[in-house]
């Protein structure tokens, strides 16, 4: 170029610097972190096994022989690197490998490039799955224990058949990305709705019925389906998370059903849908005596107010009569006016007003 003139090499290098996009930059050191995390044996070892599900130390610990210590080291550094998700549940701490965000692919290609013949990784498939048999005799032996409770309530209201096919008319099709199921006990709607969403979280308070959950999903083979133990009165998700949430059979054990739907519709994308399923109003006292419900079912008008009063809109009922108990759904959408968390601005986006 005329009047421009190249002393030495290092002018080009510092003029082509000025115009590297960082995003990619950071986006390649993220990718390469990840790769070096995972070169490894024992780690990907790991990975592959935390591809299968919901994997704890204790169980690692199991397949591979090694000490929690060292276990615990090797699954610090693939989290740290983006590779697996981490969810503590009490006393234990539940990895798997990750499924969204910009190293999920990553991570899947990682896995895929491990030997599907390797002996060594045929043998830790070979314990977890024998790890995964135990834990699923433990939980059906805890489903059995209670399946009195289960069974009686059944006979009271229609097929849950009819309930479930209902509910998947109700549903959107197709679309949904996240899906949120409170109280998912055995993990039954996510099941109903694998096939239509992208990802699907469980939340539920009773450990016992979450390992009966997992077990569940496994054998359904619903890989993009997970659960963990919450409260509903303290979501783990960020706002605006989930276009769509299930309410299976819960309200009527809550001290506050209003407050419960105002937590959830904080963590609800606009336009998303809320599908509750419950009891209408009946006078089983029993119910309350035996089964510890709060609420002896619930009215149209005041499940509509309290979806108003949360935001959401109201937009379909359907009522399933049964002897002596009628199910009632209800689905809500989300209005995309509807107010929703705004952080405070940070020290430094305040400094610049």
């Amino acid at each position: 170029m005329a009047g421009h003139h190249i002393h030495n090499l290092y002018d080009i290098d510092i003029k082509i610097s000025l115009y590297v996009n960082i995003s990619i930059m950071s986006e390649l050191d993220q990718i390469m972190e990840a790769m070096r995390a995972a070169a490894e044996p024992t780690r990907l070892r790991i990975l592959v096994l935390c591809a299968a599900g919901d994997v704890t130390v204790t169980e690692l610990v199991r397949v591979m022989g090694q000490s929690q210590p060292r276990i615990s080291r090797h699954l610090k550094v693939l989290s740290s690197a983006g590779l697996l998700t981490r969810t503590p549940e009490g006393s234990w701490v539940f990895y798997r490998l990750v499924s969204s965000g910009p190293l999920a692919a990553t991570a899947r290609q990682l896995v895929d490039l491990a030997p599907e013949g390797d002996e060594v990784l045929n043998r830790d498939r070979e314990r977890l799955a024998r790890i995964k048999l135990e834990r699923a005799e433990e939980a059906a032996l805890y489903f059995n224990q209670n399946a009195r409770y289960w069974d009686e309530l059944r006979t009271m209201h229609v097929d849950d058949a009819q309930v479930e096919a209902a509910v998947l008319d109700l549903m959107p099709r197709a679309g949904i990305q996240n899906l949120l199921d409170v109280g998912t006990g055995t993990g039954r709607m996510l099941e109903v709705l694998g096939d239509r969403i992208n990802h699907g979280q469980g939340i539920d308070i009773s450990r016992e019925m979450l390992a009966v959950a997992r077990t569940h999903l496994e054998q359904a083979g619903l890989k993009h389906c997970q659960v963990r133990h919450a409260n509903l009165a303290q979501l783990p998700f960020p706002y605006d998370s989930f276009d769509a949430v299930t309410v299976h059979q819960v309200l009527h054990f809550l001290d506050d059903p209003a407050q419960a739907i105002q937590m959830i519709a904080q963590v609800m994308m606009p336009d998303g849908h809320l599908l509750i399923v419950d009891f209408a109003p009946h006078e089983l006292e029993e119910l309350r005596r035996e089964h510890k419900h709060r609420r002896l079912g619930f009215r149209d008008d005041e499940v509509e107010a309290w979806c108003e009063a949360a935001g959401l809109k109201p937009i379909r009922t359907r009522r399933l009569p049964g002897n002596p108990l009628t199910v009632t759904i209800w689905l809500a959408q989300k209005d995309d006016l509807a107010m929703t968390y705004v952080p405070p601005p940070t020290l430094r986006e305040r400094a610049r007003t």
